[in-house]
């Protein structure tokens, strides 16, 4: 049995009666809220404006970190006083009152305490993301800190937050942040035409990157991450929310519903969240839209499985090391993992984390508390989802709790990006991702990928292009394809193409894959998922057709989840059109057998309208049939 750590702060003794998979009830929630504050304002200036965490800075300087510590960590108070109707047995809102007053005095000015200006995001931006923090705190806390403050004070706030209005956002979910502090300001009678306006592109905005299934692109790509939870649905529901309109919150609420009809099945057995897409030291914000919808009304889940969820995800941080032993969140995944990171991370960037808390609006009497937990998504039969919008494939098994994505729709890159793996970003390029496993760094060999070598440089992939997904009784599938692009030499090479599609069934991945147009030398590899040896999951990979030399390459850089790790490939010379067809498995199961008799038959046709691939699985006799034609690809399985 793995032991882990108790978190670096009291919580209160647990509740099996009541929440018999987490052991946690409210009374946690405010415990871990209260001793992340207690930690971080540890290191405040002397009038709290800033909270200068210790660490080394993010690209936007200590001052702004300064402030993204007061900040994140005040949205954490908000959501705490304003669960318990005004209660601050810490007075946390008379501390980030006088930091208010302080920090707004002289923005700008190079002092002790001023917070920096609100500029455009490629020249000072990062203050505006803090904005949006600082404006719902208000708006939250509002019958007890803002109508409290000295009119000079109000003023002054306001002054710094309309620079929110005045600059220009970052082309993404930035938009929401001047949205979010227009509503407050709007909700203290001080709305203007320039409020009206920030809200009104927000809102358009939002609507263009709405793709269906509940999803959001963040921007005008494709890049669906966890930013759908953790702002682009909570920052318009909870701003509908707190303004008392019905409309925008029954139509909010309506896409929220349907997200969470596929992302509550992302979260493992053991609460993990899928490790995947960018800002992963944010952690167990992961579940701010599970824990939204309980408190809103607006989700397909029962509270005793919104519960399960959200303090699942809450405790398997807590005791992964999320906070080191001062009790600070630390940059990373469990404890401090640099590749996990981006450029803008900074000491303070993990209190994005707050955005869980906000499950705290749920006063005690709600059914989010008072519900018996139930299980999770995944612990309940094997399953696999199909979401077409962003492209995804989600697989579950409940003998291991574990959680795949497998990933042919997400890609992070700009529309007016060109096709280039100088930027490879390891959290959206792989075929698969979990709630067990990290991606390999970019110094490693990358994991669950297909790379085609030429002339010595291995490929990356970067735009992902869906081919389409769907799913049936127990299996589903997606596909997608790619211009292999490489990091030396000449980006592309004319007329090389890889199709990709994977299919799941139970703990089984077929994964088949066509290459077009491969110049003579070339040579494909495929690799598998990166795990620990003799650890407590098992990554496997067997070449069905087409493929040679199997082989387990290492990775010492490790995981966000092991400090070193080896991963199994596969590879074969290619040329011109080839078909190549593999099985894969990664499981937490110890009786696992060999892939080798799993599937019994494989065949493959070419004709001229394309390529057709039959596979028979042994267990049952039943069929998957991929036929790749010129333009779409298709998948039938019985």
């Amino acid at each position: 049995m793995t032991t882990f750590p108790s978190p670096s702060f009291e919580l209160p003794p647990e509740d099996r009666a009541s929440s018999p998979y987490t052991g946690y009830t409210r009374a946690h929630w405010e415990a871990a809220a209260d001793g992340l504050l207690h930690a971080a304002w540890r290191w405040a200036t002397p009038g709290g404006a800033l909270l200068d965490l210790p660490g080394p800075p993010s690209h936007s300087g200590v001052r702004s970190d300064g402030l993204e510590g007061y900040a994140r960590t005040f949205l954490a108070a908000a959501f705490r006083v304003a669960g318990a109707e005004g209660k601050d047995p810490y007075e946390w809102l008379e501390r980030y009152g006088r930091g208010l007053a302080y920090g707004t005095r002289t923005p700008g000015r190079d002092d002790a305490e001023s917070w920096p200006l609100i500029l455009d995001h490629h020249v000072q931006g990062q203050p505006m993301v803090e904005s949006a923090s600082v404006a719902l705190g208000l708006r939250l806390t509002r019958p007890w800190l803002w109508d409290r403050l000295e009119p000079g004070v109000q003023d002054r706030a306001e002054q710094w937050l309309r620079g929110a209005l005045r600059h220009l956002p970052a082309g993404n979910n930035w938009y929401l942040f001047p949205y979010t502090v227009a509503g407050f300001l709007e909700s203290v009678g001080r709305e203007d035409a320039e409020t009206a306006r920030a809200r009104e592109r927000a809102l358009e905005l939002l609507e263009t990157w709405y793709r269906g299934d509940g999803w959001y692109a963040d921007g005008d790509g494709r890049a669906f991450d966890h930013y759908n939870g953790w702002a682009l649905h909570l920052y318009p529901l909870l701003d509908a929310d707190l303004a008392g309109d019905e409309h925008a919150s029954a139509r909010h609420g309506a896409r929220l519903r349907e997200h969470l009809e596929s992302f509550s099945l992302m979260f493992g057995g053991d609460g993990a969240p899928l490790h995947f897409g960018r800002s992963l030291t944010y952690r167990f914000a992961a579940s701010a839209g599970v824990a939204l919808g309980a408190v809103s009304g607006h989700t397909p889940l029962s509270p005793g499985t919104s519960r399960r969820l959200v303090s699942g995800s809450l405790r398997y941080f807590l005791e992964r090391g999320a906070s080191g032993g001062d009790g600070l969140l630390t940059l990373g995944w469990h404890g401090p993992h640099p590749a996990t990171l981006q450029s803008y991370s900074g000491p303070a960037s993990p209190y994005w984390a707050s955005k869980a808390f906000v499950a705290l609006l749920a006063p005690a009497g709600h059914p989010l508390w008072t519900s018996v937990e139930e299980e999770a998504p995944s612990e309940g039969p094997d399953r696999v989802l199909s979401v077409p919008a962003p492209g995804f494939l989600v697989q579950s098994t409940r003998a291991d709790g574990v959680v795949r994505l497998h990933n042919h729709g997400s890609d992070h890159v700009r529309p007016d990006e060109g096709e280039s793996a100088r930027e490879v970003d390891p959290h959206y390029a792989r075929l698969a991702y979990s709630t067990v496993t990290g991606p390999t760094s970019v110094a490693n060999p990358a994991d669950n990928h297909l790379s085609v070598t030429v002339g010595a440089v291995r490929s990356t992939r970067r735009r992902i292009h869906p081919l389409g997904a769907g799913h049936g009784d127990g299996w589903g599938w997606a596909g997608s394809w790619h211009v292999p692009v490489f990091p030396a030499g000449p980006s592309t090479v004319p007329g090389l193409r890889v199709e990709s599609v994977t299919v799941a069934r139970g703990r089984y991945e077929l994964r088949v894959h066509r290459v077009l147009g491969a110049p003579a030398g070339a040579r494909a590899e495929l690799t598998g998922w990166a795990a620990e040896p003799g650890g407590p999951v098992r990554s496997q990979l067997y070449g069905l057709h087409g493929w040679e030399a199997p082989e387990e390459v290492r990775a010492p850089q490790g995981t966000a989840f092991t400090r070193w790790a080896v991963l199994p490939r596969l590879g074969v010379d290619v040329a011109g059109t080839v078909v190549l067809v593999a099985l894969a498995s990664l499981t937490a199961e110890t009786d696992a057998g060999p892939l080798e008799a799993v599937v019994d038959h494989v065949g493959v046709r070419s004709g001229p309208d394309g390529d057709t691939v039959e596979a028979g699985w042994a267990e049952d006799g039943t069929r998957t049939r991929i036929v790749f034609g010129r333009e779409a690809v298709s998948v039938d399985h019985s």
